[in-house]
């Protein structure tokens, strides 16, 4: 059974940083590409980076030159930093995990809130 579980958020201050992690198990890792994707209260989900198994990162255009995406195989975990946040960053930010023929499965969650 897949589960990926995120933590790292929190309550920071305009300009702050903040560093998420997902952890993976029950899936095969290292091979899968991996992503974030946030939603905030009253939006639609909106993707925000992707990391490759071999570590081609895709991003945003609002989040590019801010945020990093990496991943650690030997841990089962992906990684998002955060850097000079910003009011509009508050959302809840989501993992995800794709899989063949496009499946993807997806974490519970974490909150960011960004505070001016």
């Amino acid at each position: 059974q897949v589960q990926l579980v995120e933590s790292g958020g929190g309550l920071v201050q305009a300009g702050g940083s903040l560093r998420l992690s997902c952890a993976a198990s029950g899936v095969i890792f290292a091979t899968s590409p991996l992503g974030w994707y946030r939603q905030a209260p009253g939006k639609q989900r909106e993707f925000v980076a992707r990391v490759t198994g071999m570590g081609d990162a895709t991003y945003a255009d609002s989040v590019k030159g801010r945020f990093t995406i990496s991943r650690d195989n030997t841990k089962n975990t992906m990684y998002l930093q955060m850097i000079s946040l910003a009011p509009e960053d508050t959302a809840v930010y989501h993992c995800m995990i794709e899989f063949p023929l496009g499946r993807r499965a997806w974490g519970q969650g974490t909150q960011v809130t960004v505070t001016s």
